[in-house]
Parts: structure tokens; sequence; C-alpha cells
């Protein structure tokens, strides 16, 4: 007798019923983004035409319609099931065996009844709300493409990129701006490591200019870099041009730049006789960073996920911790009232604060974990 096994299911094959004069979302066709996240989950692509006429086992879906990932996980994880759209039209079908009825595709093309043994289903039926890597609640999409539909598509298909918690700029003030220059950046084909490129210049260049003690033309230029680093990951996401060499530049660049402005601004200060304690705000800063960093991990090393998703408030205070979009507005509102000096020290107790909250937020998931394991609130919110 052979051993049962325990290795996962083999992945269905996957058809897109081709769609002539699709119209682009971000720049790709909807079967072309369906394409690149079938491949992303593993699923191989065949021809539509191998199977038309006695339709295969495995994934069948509309070349007019964009799917989540999520949503095609599902799909693969329910087999006969048949997802519809809130206005109950076929999007795509997991058919079972090569016995399933051959009008599922007539379905499909909305010329023909839903065949008995197919279930209906909807994309909450079948797809996770929670995601876990951009920190947020969505309504996991599968949406048909229309010339009607489609401004209001791509901004949902842009707003699902941010993540869910994040610091108050990036959540509230670049959104629109955002979304306009990501629309630009696809018109003129920019790459989002391109993007990148200019926002890692800017950073060097804002580097020489707070030495030089030009901290207003160094915040000007800040703001822009802390921008384009927005734009790059929207611009990866929306056009799913996200890469692995990307991905580092981005984090490298995110992780050094602002420490690196932190000590350039206090040698600007030093240049023009107002960094007496240079050394003291130095040690606050870049300790009370690292410390913080190291708070962040050992909470996820705890609980397997991250500090600013467990309850609401640590999510709320994510908006304001001492990371650079809030130090920046504290710099910026320094320089507005002619006190540059003052800025880099309420940066600097920011930092020692944020790091007290956090001591304070390892310690509570310390002994809230003695009465049952961690979960975030977001998992469970409306």
């Amino acid at each position: 007798m052979t051993a049962p096994s325990d290795s996962p299911p083999a992945k269905p094959n996957a058809w897109i019923l081709p769609q002539p004069d699709a119209l682009r979302v971000w720049g790709r066709t909807p079967a072309e983004r369906t394409r690149l996240e079938l491949k992303k989950l593993g699923i191989a692509e065949r021809a539509a035409t191998d199977a038309a006429e006695t339709p295969a086992p495995g994934l069948w879906l509309r070349g007019d319609a964009i799917f989540h990932q999520s949503v095609l996980k599902g799909l693969v994880q329910h087999p006969g099931c048949a997802l519809v759209d809130d206005e109950a039209r076929p999007l795509a079908v997991h058919l079972t065996t090569a016995a399933t009825p051959a009008d599922a595709l007539s379905w499909l093309r909305e010329s023909g009844p839903l065949p008995v043994g197919l279930r209906e289903v909807r994309t909450t039926d079948i797809a996770s709300v929670y995601n876990v890597t951009l920190r947020r609640r969505d309504d996991p999409y599968a949406l048909r493409v229309t010339p009607a539909n489609l401004p209001a598509l791509e901004r949902r298909l842009f707003m699902s990129t941010y993540k869910g918690v994040t610091d108050l700029v990036t959540k509230y003030w670049w959104p629109v701006p955002a979304r306009i220059v990501t629309k630009w950046c696809v018109a003129l084909k920019f790459t989002p490591n391109f993007v990148t490129a200019i926002s890692g210049v800017l950073a060097v260049v804002v580097c020489y200019l707070f030495a030089a003690g030009q901290f207003g033309l160094g915040l000007a230029l800040g703001w822009v870099m802390t921008f384009l680093d927005t734009v790059d990951g929207k611009l990866a996401r929306v056009t799913m041009t996200s890469s692995k060499f990307g991905d580092v530049l981005d984090h490298g660049i995110d992780l050094l730049h602002p420490l690196a402005w932190y000590y350039t601004w206090g040698m600007g200060l030093v240049a023009t006789g107002l960094g007496a304690d240079f050394v003291t705000m130095m040690l606050l800063i870049f300790g009370g960073y690292i410390a913080g960093r190291v708070c962040e991990g050992v909470f996820i090393k705890l609980h397997g996920f991250h500090l600013h998703v467990w309850r609401r408030f640590d999510s709320a205070f994510r908006l304001v911790l001492a990371r650079r979009n809030p130090n920046m507005i504290l710099l910026t509102l320094a320089v507005l009232v002619g006190r540059p000096d003052l800025g880099l020290w309420l940066v600097a107790w920011w930092t020692v604060a944020t790091l007290a909250v956090h001591l304070v937020q390892v310690a509570q998931s310390v002994v809230a974990r003695r009465h049952e394991p961690l979960r975030s609130w977001l998992e469970n919110a409306p």
C-alpha cells in the first residue's frame, strides 16, 4: 500500500480568455496583470485555444477583468467555484474535472446559465481581507475593466498599494499628488528604480546642504526626496514592476539617509556656531533610533507580527513616532522660527520618547502573552 503523501496538491493550470481591444490599467492590460499575478503564485498559463471546446480542469478567467492576488489564491483553494462580481456577472471559474459541463465557458462568456455542479461565490467568500504585508484591511477585488470605471478603478488600485499603518505625512498628505505624479511616470515610462535613483541623489545633496548650514534649501529638497520615496514604491506596485534589486535599493536608502541627515544637520549647527551639544544630540538620536528598531525586532520575534499593528493605539502612534517624516515636520517648524538647533533637539527628545513608548509596548505584550497568543487588531476590524 502506498503511504499517503504530505505534499501539497499540484497547482492547477490557468487559461485567460482573450479580450480584443483591452483597456490598460496603469499601463498594462487586464490579461497582462492577471498573467503576472499567476506567475507570482507559480501557476502555469495555457493558451485559451488549448481546451476551448472541452474545458480542462483548472482556472478559467476573463481577459477583461483584474484580480487581486488573494482572490486568485482563493480560486485555487476552492475547486468547483464560479466567481462573480457585485452585479453577478461572471469573472472566473475553477473547473475540477474534464467532465465538468462544457457550457461552463458559455457561462463565463455570458452566453449561458451557470452549469450544475458549480457554486457561485464572491470575492469575500474566498479571499482574505487582511493584507499582512501592507498592514491594512482591503476589499479583495475582482473587477471587469470598462471605459466608464477605469478612472475609479485606477484610483482604487493606487490606494490599495498604501500601507494602512504608516506616518501621517505618507497617509494624509502624499496620496493625491503621488497618484498624479505616478500617472506621469507611467506615461513617461519612468521605471521605479529610476525614481529611486533620483531620490537617492537628492538624499546626498541634502546631506551636503545641511552640513553647509543651508537648512531651508536642504529641507525643501528633503521634502521632494520623501515624496519621491513614496512615488517609487507606488509606481512599482501599480505597474507590477517590483524587483528584488529595487526593493534592496529603496530600503537601503531608507535605512541610511535619515541618520545621515541628522548627523549632517548637526555638522551644520557646529559650522554656524549653534551645535555646542552636538555629541549629546547624536547619542540620543542614534542610540534611541537603534534601540527602537531592536524593540520592534524583539516584538516580531516574540509574536510573529509587527508591533505597529497589535492594538489601535499602536497603529495610531505609528502616525507620529520618531521616524523621518514626523521628524522632518519638527525640523521644518524649527527653521521657520529661526531655531535650527531647537529642531535637532526636538528630534533627539522625541526619539527618546518614542523609545520609551516602545519599551512599554514590548513589556505589555509579554504580560498579555501569558493569557493568550497576541493577534493584530486589524484581523477582526470592521
